[in-house]
């Protein structure tokens, strides 16, 4: 049995691009009545996220000593996987199948 020499060329793939730690993102989803702030927070890469709900002040020191980009207006629509892409707060406030 021979094995493919390690030495031959290899399909290069796609570079990506580098995660920057230190490249924040927040979109503001909603400011409750009860004082809550719902919101997404993500890190070098606006698409990846968890959803996070502070009290205001605490929002707003998270913000702050993160130094947060502010992201504006909703979140794009994702294609694919349409069934399974939803957040939490979509699926407490809307209705689905």
């Amino acid at each position: 049995m021979q094995f493919p020499d390690q030495t031959e060329e290899v399909m290069s793939e796609p570079t990506e691009k580098p995660v920057d730690m230190n490249r924040k993102y927040v979109r503001l989803v909603e400011r409750r009545p009860d004082g809550l702030v719902e919101f997404e927070f993500s890190i070098s890469d606006p698409t990846i996220f968890v959803e996070m709900l502070l009290p205001e002040a605490a929002y707003e020191d998270f913000c702050r000593m993160n130094r947060v980009v502010l992201l504006e207006g909703t979140r794009p629509d994702e294609e694919g996987d349409g069934d399974f892409n939803w957040t939490l707060h979509e699926a407490t406030h809307q209705r689905f199948r």
